[in-house]
């Protein structure tokens, strides 16, 4: 019982007439949260079944589609308990564990996005020593690091996070992202300079590389024959898509968490949802779309089912 009464609650309040939409909002998410595991796991297990597909490249997309499904896992279930309840709260230990997920895996994303920014470059690039650079050794190797380093940066802040003390119990969201920090009674500098160091490590950093390397692959494909640049267009555009869409949603969350109470409520919620409503659709779309040999697998396999 005393460790019951010694949990702390925070009070989630980016809700819009939760009380008068409440089975609304739920069958919307709860349709979108089926179709995003659906869609994501369609493609991985394609990847899965047909040997042409165990390359690189289609490895980091399987990978990149699991990670969007974790990500969606971090935010929905706990959502649509909060449309049934009457009351929307979060312990505050759960509240640093959600916070955790969504910026590790969302970090996670970015050296997903750059590790498959390499395996391009070096595809089209270095087609020669392909074979001898992106050996398994190297695509765990990237695997392991897209998922730890984030992990172990965003642990740090959470750390840090867990010591201070709360002033404000009420957090103006649907879900703990940056916004947990206006709870503290007083801002950690350590903190803040420790994420801003994870920021640079964890997105920032894989963002300029990626730049760097798509720019290095177009000038090659501008320079090179028709068919290296029918090429680089096929496997690169939807990664860029890909990255330009997430890059996106990061500019919205941090544009949410900085603007605060001076943003509309409705507005901020549509903004939140924009987070993590399309994104994780919008990955299984453009590569089942996109990338010719899934399209292919893909048509085979739903051409199959209206067969049964």
């Amino acid at each position: 019982m005393e460790d019951e009464l010694n949990v702390t609650y925070i009070t989630l309040t980016g809700h819009v007439e939760v009380q008068k939409y409440r089975y609304l909002y739920f069958l919307i998410m709860f349709t979108v949260y089926i179709l995003i595991i659906c869609c994501n796991f369609t493609i991985v297990y394609l990847i899965w079944i047909h040997k042409n597909l165990h390359e690189p490249m289609y490895i980091f997309i399987a990978a990149l589609l699991i990670n969007s499904v974790l990500f969606s896992t971090n935010i929905y279930p706990k959502l649509l308990i909060d449309f049934l309840s009457e009351k929307q709260i979060i312990s505050y230990s759960a509240c640093l564990f959600q916070f955790f997920l969504f910026y590790s895996l969302g970090s996670s994303e970015f050296l997903l996005l750059s590790a498959m920014a390499y395996d391009r470059y070096v595809s089209i690039c270095k087609p020669l020593q392909y074979p001898t650079i992106m050996r398994k050794t190297t695509v765990s190797i990237f695997l392991g690091l897209a998922w730890l380093v984030p992990a172990c940066h965003i642990s740090v802040l959470v750390i840090m996070s867990a010591d201070l003390k709360l002033c404000n119990l009420t957090l103006n969201g649907i879900f703990c992202n940056n916004s947990i920090y206006n709870l503290h009674c007083v801002s950690s500098r350590t903190r803040s300079i420790f994420g801003v160091f994870a920021v640079i490590v964890t997105a920032l950093f894989p963002l300029l590389f990626i730049l760097f390397t798509y720019t290095r692959i177009l000038i090659i494909s501008y320079r090179s024959c028709k068919t290296v640049r029918k090429k680089a267009a096929q496997t690169c555009l939807p990664h860029l898509l890909v990255l330009i869409s997430f890059s996106c949603l990061c500019a919205y969350d941090v544009i949410i968490v900085r603007l605060g109470s001076k943003f509309p409520k409705t507005a901020r919620l549509i903004m939140t949802l924009q987070v993590i409503l399309y994104h994780p659709l919008f990955n299984p779309i453009i590569y089942g779309l996109k990338m010719k040999e899934i399209s292919k697998h893909l048509k085979r396999l739903f051409s199959q089912t209206k067969v049964m």
